[in-house]
């Protein structure tokens, strides 16, 4: 059997000028596009992301080896890092000038580590010695200082998605300090220390740049660090320990990834789950914070599958190749000329999680699950057991617990739309319908019709499992679809188990519904006793009055539904013209003329003439009535 790789490289990737015809390529985790820089006389660029469709090229003065190259949002100004001292900025606004102009960091004695872009036209650079704010004017060519923090630095990280800058300071490098840029300000975040592996003395360790990687998961921002421990220590193994780091508030350690192995690793983040790539096996792990290990202390986690390559992609790849990641989720060659985004591929999952539990709670935190899920239903009826049910009833609480939540956030949005805006709430959004939103119709299209109409399952079993997702749904308080019931009675019928539709119906097991009694009337040919249990549950709807009259009528029942018509208090709305059709159509004479002059005493009650009016149409009925009875039988309008 061929490995399962449950991740692959996208089939569409952005390809660049590789390394051995360029001097340099950088990478813009902002605006993720590759800078293939190639100097010598003039220095020639080709800028290319994932949304551009063509690529950027363009001409710089050589005025040396380019440390640092990033294009603002939008592709407005270039920004170029040359010398340790500043920045050289160039306009690619139309009709903009386009000659350089440069900014010296304002710190003496400091060199720019490196600089980011936080908006179109503001920009921060990182020194030893601090932080600088600064906007740019590309109309002026001139740049200005907003603020500036002075603090010691050995490295920087910067999250573009939530425009967070983290700062390594101390002499080991662990201690850190975060900071948030909104609207053209600067704010200081609570610091923080990551918790380095003790070592004998007098060795010290220092945090490496290399260990550290902020990334946002399940919509919080995270910072990983990569702890390698050492040989002495009592667990030898490496782990990614996970530090929470909120808005406002203190940062705390959260959780922690068992990498059960040493050696150099990497990380992504994709689809929610933390990827570790781990070098000297080429294999992948992956982890799911919100998965919860039973037997592990709170918030340790284990790999949720076992490692695998990633799905090898088809290019020569040279001696030198080798591949650089980026967060969130990017992978590049450089030697090779490809940026790559690292995907999750589902199926083959399926196979190398056999907990279907857990595996539904991995499943439904994913972003492309929904026929994924629905294969893993179907999967698990296959084999027919009762003792698979204990899992199918598992399964179906996930599936409804999601279901549940969505409508129950559907329902309190449509509320507050009908009470219009509050004061105090603030503006609703309408809930997302993710693909983990498995309602009745997907199970009843995909999984449970197909399931019924399969030979050599037990038929116990069928029901066994229709009954089971019924009861799951109503244990969640969401009303069953009456194409469920009807597959229950349909499958019922079919292996004539209709005693136990009998009781069904009589505890009220199934719910009733016009549908519902609709169908027991079409089977009342197979099983007699069905037309009465239709016209109990019609009865007990009350509001299908209509539909017990059409049922009567048209098993030539027109006394009994006269009776029925009069109990519920319908006789003096209802039409004479469809009673005296039924009445004539059975042929007996006596029962026309009763049906008959039942109307006509209704005609004399409310209007004081018994004659038919030209608008119910009962002008045959006349005729016909006169033919068998004469028309000295008709009633004659009371004379005063």
């Amino acid at each position: 059997m061929s490995e399962e790789h449950y991740l692959e490289l996208c089939e569409s990737p952005v390809q660049f000028e590789h390394a051995s015809s360029v001097n340099n390529v950088f990478f813009d985790e902002a605006n993720k596009q590759v800078f293939a820089v190639r100097s010598g006389g003039a220095t020639g660029v080709v800028v290319k992301g994932p949304d551009d469709k063509n690529s950027i090229a363009f001409r710089m003065d050589d005025k040396g080896e380019v440390k640092c190259i990033k294009f603002s949002i939008g592709n407005k100004i270039l920004a170029v890092q040359r010398t340790s001292k500043s920045v050289d900025f160039i306009n690619f606004i139309p009709d903009y000038p386009h000659t350089e102009f440069s900014q010296e960091c304002k710190m003496k004695n400091a060199s720019v580590l490196g600089f980011c872009w936080t908006n179109w036209n503001e920009i921060v650079f990182i020194t030893d010695q601090g932080i600088e704010l600064y906007q740019v004017f590309p109309d002026k060519r001139s740049v200005k200082l907003i603020k500036s923090q002075s603090l010691s630095v050995n490295w920087y990280q910067y999250c573009p998605e939530t425009a967070v800058l983290l700062l390594s300071t101390s002499g080991q490098g662990n201690v850190l300090q975060p900071f948030v840029f909104r609207n053209g300000t600067l704010s200081k975040m609570t610091k923080f220390e990551i918790e380095l592996p003790v070592v004998p003395k007098p060795a010290k360790l220092s945090l490496s740049e290399r260990d550290i990687a902020m990334a946002t998961i399940y919509g919080q921002l995270y910072v990983m660090y990569l702890k390698h421990h050492s040989r002495t220590a009592n667990s030898p193994s490496a782990e990614v320990v996970l530090y929470h780091l909120p808005r406002e508030g203190l940062c705390k350690k959260s959780h922690v990834l068992k990498l059960n192995t040493t050696g150099k690793f990497a990380l992504n983040i994709v689809d929610n789950l933390v990827v570790v790539h781990h070098q000297s096996t080429q294999t992948s792990l992956i982890y799911d914070i919100h998965l919860r290990e039973p037997d592990c202390a709170l918030n340790t986690h284990q790999p949720v599958l076992p490692a695998r390559s990633i799905h090898p992609y088809r290019i020569p790849l040279t001696d030198s190749s080798s591949w650089s990641v980026f967060q969130p989720d990017i992978i590049i060659s450089a030697s090779e000329g490809y940026l790559w985004y690292l995907q999750v591929k589902l199926p083959p999952t399926v196979n190398l999680q056999q907990d279907k539990g857990k595996l539904m709670d991995f499943l439904l935190r994913r972003r492309d699950c929904k026929m994924v899920i629905l294969s893993v239903c179907s999967q698990i009826l296959e084999g027919g057991e009762r003792g698979s049910l204990p899992v199918v009833a598992t399964v179906f609480d996930k599936l409804n617990q999601v279901y549940k939540e969505y409508l129950e956030a559907e329902q309190m949005y449509t509320l507050a739309m009908e009470s219009g805006p509050s004061r105090n709430s603030a503006a609703q959004k309408r809930p997302v319908r993710t693909q983990a939103v498995i309602d009745q119709s997907d199970m009843y299209t995909h999984v449970l019709s197909s399931f019924t109409e399969r030979k050599g399952v037990c038929h116990k079993f069928i029901i066994a499992v229709l009954m089971e997702y019924i009861r799951s749904l109503n244990q969640s308080q969401i009303t069953v679809q009456h194409y469920l019931y009807e597959l229950v009675i349909k499958t019922l019928v079919q292996h004539n188990r209709f005693y136990m539709l009998h009781q069904f119906l009589q505890y009220h097991v199934l719910s009733d519904s016009k549908p519902l009694a609709c169908l027991l009337l079409s089977l009342e040919s197979t099983y007699p006793p069905a037309h009465q249990l239709s016209l109990d549950m019609l009865k007990r709807l009350s509001t299908a009055n209509d539909e017990i009259v059409e049922v009567l009528l048209s098993k030539q029942q027109v006394l009994g539904a006269l009776r029925f018509i009069r109990s519920v208090g319908s006789h003096d709305n209802v039409s004479a013209r469809k009673f005296l059709d039924a009445a004539q159509q059975t042929s007996d004479q006596m029962l026309f003329y009763t049906v008959f002059r039942s109307f006509q005493q209704r005609n004399q009650r409310l209007r004081g003439n018994p004659a038919f009016n030209p608008g119910e149409h009962c002008e045959e009925h006349v005729v016909h009535f006169k033919q068998l009875f004469g028309e000295q039988s008709l009633m004659k309008a009371a004379t005063a």
